[in-house]
C-alpha cells in the first residue's frame, strides 16, 4: 500500500455541460462553433472522454469562456490521501501543529499537541469543530468560557471569535474547519 496521493484527472464534463446549458446552447451548436463532433462533446460532458488542451480551448471559445475557467469550474478529481503520524522524539514537549489534510481542499484539519499562544484570538470565516483527543482545554468564545476534556467537542459557526489553551501537558486537539476559500451558506431560519 502506498502513502502517496492517488489522484485521477480533473472531471471537466459537468462544467462544460453547466456552461452550455447556462448559454442555452445545444450540443449541435457547440459542435458547429468548436469544430468538434457532437458524439465527442457528449462523451466529454459525460466524462467518458478527456479533451486535449487544443480541444478544450476550442470548446471554451465556443462557450464564450476560457479553458482556465472551465478547469476552475470542473468537479474536483477523486482522490485518496494518507497522512501518516509523525514520530515524536522522547522528551519532546514542545507545542506542535500537524496538518491532517494536504493540499487545497474544502476541508482543513490540524492536530495541535501541547500548548500554544493562549492569547491569540481566532476568527474563521466558516464553521469549525474542535475535538479534544487527549488532555483538556479551556476555550473562550462569545464571552463565555468552556472547559473540555478528552472526547469533548466544541462547534463554532463562522465568524465566532475564540481563543483556547491547553490545561494539562500533552493535550492533543483536532481542529476541523471549512476552508477559507469556500463561501459557506448559513441557514438563517434556525
Amino acid at each position: 500500500m502506498g502513502d502517496h496521493k492517488e489522484q485521477q484527472p480533473v472531471r471537466v464534463g459537468a462544467a462544460v455541460r453547466r456552461r452550455r446549458r447556462a448559454l442555452e446552447l445545444t450540443l449541435a451548436v457547440v459542435a458547429e462553433r468548436s469544430g468538434l463532433s457532437v458524439p465527442f462533446l457528449s462523451q466529454v460532458e459525460n466524462d467518458r472522454a478527456r479533451p486535449s488542451r487544443t480541444s478544450l480551448e476550442k470548446l471554451a471559445d465556443a462557450l464564450r469562456t476560457t479553458a482556465v475557467e472551465l478547469l476552475a469550474a470542473a468537479d474536483p478529481a477523486a482522490s485518496v490521501d494518507v497522512v501518516r503520524a509523525e514520530a515524536v522524539a522522547e522528551g519532546d514537549f514542545d507545542p506542535r501543529t500537524r496538518s491532517l489534510v494536504r493540499g487545497h481542499h474544502q476541508l482543513h484539519a490540524s492536530e495541535f499537541t501541547g500548548d500554544h499562544d493562549a492569547g491569540r484570538e481566532f476568527q474563521h470565516r466558516n464553521d469549525e469543530l474542535m475535538y479534544v483527543a487527549d488532555g483538556a482545554v479551556e476555550i473562550e468564545a462569545e464571552g463565555r468560557a468552556y472547559r473540555l476534556g478528552r472526547g469533548d467537542t466544541l462547534y463554532l459557526t463562522g465568524g465566532v471569535r475564540h481563543r483556547w489553551r491547553a490545561t494539562v501537558p500533552d493535550t492533543r486537539v483536532i481542529v476541523v474547519a471549512v476552508a477559507e476559500h469556500i463561501e459557506a451558506v448559513h441557514d438563517r431560519s434556525r
